[in-house]
């Protein structure tokens, strides 16, 4: 059975990169700090552990299934800085940053159906419909090769004469045990 994803329309598509509008979506997110690695595991345990049932809900009747959400993907994160810095070279590395990490719930839920997370650094919000440009790609998501796409995602909307207007978001698809030539990576901006 497939995992669901965002829902989003193609704008435009030109080899690895595409433009695209995303529907509003509902996230569950936690805020996380050290480097990307050792963020985005830590950042996937908080909210894996919330939708695997750490967490309350109203309905009697999903108390016996233990409030389990389905997976979705991708499994994302982004930098947070205290301002939005689009000069080259733009990176997703900082010592001791704080990460922003979250999954996108499925679709059949509104912010009134979804159980409450026990855990309070989770954080339960509604994003609106917005555009988004990425890049894809396979293998690892080490950091080196992350800034490499980074930068390949914004010389090719400096070419198109887009603007960024977020920080680089990573986004990855796959299960850990995945072989790297069959994963799906994405850096994704909005503008």
């Amino acid at each position: 059975m497939a995992i669901e994803e965002p829902k989003y329309t193609v704008i435009e598509a030109s080899e690895k990169f595409e433009l695209r509008a995303y529907k509003p979506m509902i996230v569950a997110e936690t805020r996380v700090g050290g480097d990307m690695d050792d963020a985005g595991t830590a950042g996937f345990k908080v909210i894996a552990n919330y939708i695997f049932g750490n967490n309350t809900s109203s309905d009697t009747a999903s108390e016996s299934a233990k409030n389990k959400i389905k997976m979705t993907a991708p499994v994302s994160m982004k930098l947070e800085s205290e301002q939005i810095n689009m000069t080259a070279p733009v990176s997703m590395q900082a010592k001791n940053g704080q990460w922003l990490v979250h999954f996108v719930m499925p679709e059949k839920y509104t912010l009134s159906t979804l159980p409450t997370p026990n855990n309070p650094a989770v954080i339960i919000r509604e994003v609106p419909a917005r555009n988004y440009a990425a890049i894809r790609f396979s293998g690892f998501a080490g950091p080196i090769k992350v800034d490499r796409k980074i930068a390949e995602l914004m010389a090719w909307l400096k070419d198109k004469g887009i603007t960024p207007i977020s920080e680089p978001e990573m986004a990855r698809y796959d299960a850990p045990w995945v072989l790297p030539f069959l994963r799906r990576n994405e850096i994704m901006v909005q503008y």
